[in-house]
């Protein structure tokens, strides 16, 4: 690449050296000869500021790619991080892994403990034989329990301390009078005061009592006896023999006459 000043410098001597050797040349000579030299120095100053774009050009593309490098440096840094986290919560997933593996199977070792001691106590609910059965019997349209039901209640209860595993079972009737759905509600309260008495007086738990008002009793009650009998609460006590040699029932269930005044 010719530069301007070196060529200016050239130029001037070329000019010298045509008058000097002519002595004679006219500017019209002068500039014909001139006049290429110009353009061919326009055309290399436009090429060098080309260049000279070019090399800006570049020069911005290369700093974009340091720094696409350097983000990308930056990117794999962070991707390097998160892998080793990732590595570590992995062992630590392992670990958890490995104990709750240990952990399923000390439950499942318990679990077949419990599965045996479940299927034995399974096997004893046939054993269950009726120990007792008793009637506690109300006043018309009543649900509240008379001094002669209270008895026979402290009765049933001095019965349990001879036994280790017993149930009760309590079902509350009525007579026929009155719409089904009061009967069923009468019947209901009915055995609810049989066993708030056997739980508050007797301390008898309430797991070991099943409690049902059934309403109207399956018996007619065309007399006025029959329908006293039907006002009553059943007490039906179970318990468990395991030897299977049967259990002798009692019954303290007294006449409708004894009891309903």
């Amino acid at each position: 690449m010719v530069s301007p000043k070196l060529f200016g410098v050239s130029l001037g001597a070329l000019l010298l050296l045509g008058v000097t050797g002519t002595g004679c040349a006219t500017k019209k000579h002068v500039a014909k000869v001139v006049a290429p030299v110009e353009k061919r120095v326009g055309e290399v100053e436009k090429q060098n500021q080309d260049q000279q774009a070019r090399l800006g050009e570049l020069g911005n593309e290369v700093s974009r790619a340091d720094e696409r490098a350097m983000d990308a440096e930056k990117k794999a840094s962070a991707a390097g991080k998160a892998a080793a986290q990732a590595g570590e919560a992995a062992s630590q997933a392992r670990q958890r892994a490995d104990g709750a593996y240990g952990l399923a199977e000390q439950n499942q070792t318990r679990l077949g403990q419990i599965q045996q001691n479940v299927d034995r106590t399974f096997g004893n609910l046939d054993n269950y034989r009726l120990v007792s059965e008793d009637k506690i019997y109300f006043g018309f349209d009543r649900s509240v329990l008379t001094k002669e039901a209270k008895a026979s209640l402290d009765s049933i209860a001095g019965s349990f301390g001879n036994m280790q595993n017993f149930v009760v079972e309590v079902q509350g009737y009525t007579d026929q009078t009155g719409s089904s759905n009061y009967n069923i509600d009468l019947s209901q309260k009915r055995a609810s005061a049989v066993v708030r008495y056997l739980a508050t007086e007797h301390n008898v738990p309430l797991r070991r009592i099943s409690v049902l008002g059934v309403g109207e009793a399956p018996t007619p009650g065309k007399t006025r006896a029959e329908r006293k009998e039907n006002r009553r609460v059943d007490v039906k006590v179970y318990a468990l023999d395991l030897k299977g040699e049967g259990v002798n029932m009692e019954s303290r269930t007294k006449p409708p006459a004894q009891q309903q005044q």
